[in-house]
């Protein structure tokens, strides 16, 4: 069973991860450079809903199965090795940043796409591109640990 949770863990994560390293790194450049602020807007207000369902899935199957495999591997948290802790506690922010992220800006940025008001929703995806890049920078440390972890790297 150990395996099963450890395989949906890292699979969820990656979509998460993965889809935000694909989402600023590589579409917003490119809807930045070729599309015009309403046809923009409108294609991340879709891309964004469409990943974030995604989000909420991978935020619940990776804390249920970090919790799982934490607990299921040892005693108690005090026994948790370094990395798991640096993941364990960076994993909670990734999770409160993208609930502000969900509930604030990309809330922000729906209504203004839907009421046509595009320097609004230029404001609230700028505010939606901050914060996901920060979650990015985090999501990237995480994996780093995960993987240093593994090798011994990290105590």
């Amino acid at each position: 069973m150990i395996s099963i949770g450890s395989l949906l863990h890292v699979l969820f994560a990656v979509i998460w991860v993965g889809g935000m390293f694909f989402a600023y790194v590589i579409l917003r450049p490119v809807a930045a450079a070729t599309l015009e602020a309403p046809e923009r807007l409108m294609l991340w207000r879709r891309v964004l809903a469409k990943f974030f369902v995604w989000v909420w899935k991978s935020v619940v199957i990776v804390l249920l199965t970090g919790y799982w495999l934490g607990f299921g591997m040892f005693q108690s948290m005090g026994d948790w090795p370094t990395h798991v802790h640096v993941m364990h506690g960076l994993g909670l922010i990734m999770a409160l940043l993208f609930l502000v992220v969900f509930f604030l800006p990309f809330k922000q940025l729906r209504s203004a796409v839907d009421t046509q008001d595009w320097q609004r929703g230029t404001e609230a995806l700028a505010n939606v591109r901050r914060l996901v890049g920060i979650n990015l920078v985090i999501g990237l440390v995480v994996v780093a640990a995960a993987s240093g972890g593994r090798l011994g790297l990290l105590g």
